[in-house]
């Protein structure tokens, strides 16, 4: 039996995935989380082989939950779902210790079949991550690559408006540790102006215009 922790910040959507896992003989959830912090708690509790996690929870970054999960955890597998397919998503998601990745998009059996691989160990990512993935490699666009996960991080809410305040508690950092990793952002992505930064962002996909 699959212990699974459900980490996403909608109701309605964790009843679905609920009742998809549930009702496979081989799944069982065992902890819903709305928040990183809420995650944390249910791991302390024991008992959760793998963690499915949204990226975009309210008031912290899936990126890091990540991170402190699996600081936390170490055999805890990882299984991301996300509306996001960029390729820099997923890479960093993967450099961080996540094994599988699949979006919202996703046909249930594919989550599914993904959760069984990333329970056994194996990586796993949906058909149309995997399409967006070997694009970037034949474009050879891995200039994102550069960052690590928490720059990347820091990158995504300061290119969408975020005050360095607000992403220096989100991330549990200092205000100058936030400025510090953006001068280092714009050295390896080799741009010499916030505007042109936005406007790579904005290439790679990276600066949301609406509202989730």
């Amino acid at each position: 039996m699959i212990q699974i922790m459900l980490v996403e910040d909608h109701a309605v959507v964790r009843n679905g995935y609920r009742r998809l896992l549930d009702a496979e003989g081989d799944m069982r959830v065992v902890a819903e989380a709305a928040s990183a912090d809420e995650a944390y708690a249910c791991l302390s509790a024991g008992g959760i082989e793998l963690a499915v996690v949204d990226l975009n929870l309210r008031g912290s970054s899936g990126l890091d939950a990540i991170r402190r999960m699996l600081a936390r955890e170490r055999g805890l597998k990882v299984l991301v779902i996300s509306m996001h397919d960029n390729p820099s998503y997923v890479t960093q998601a993967i450099r961080l210790g996540a094994l599988g990745y699949v979006t919202k998009c996703s046909e249930p059996d594919e989550m599914l079949e993904a959760i069984r691989a990333v329970a056994a160990g194996r990586r796993f990512l949906s058909t149309d991550v995997a399409q967006a993935l070997a694009c970037a490699a034949l474009e050879e666009d891995a200039l994102m690559t550069r960052l690590t996960p928490k720059e990347f991080d820091v990158l995504c809410m300061v290119v969408n408006g975020e005050p360095t305040a607000s992403v220096a508690e989100t991330l549990h950092l200092s205000q100058k540790t936030v400025s510090n990793h953006m001068t280092a952002i714009r050295q390896k992505l080799e741009v010499d102006n916030d505007f042109k930064l936005i406007q790579l962002a904005a290439r790679f996909g990276l600066v949301t215009l609406s509202p989730r």
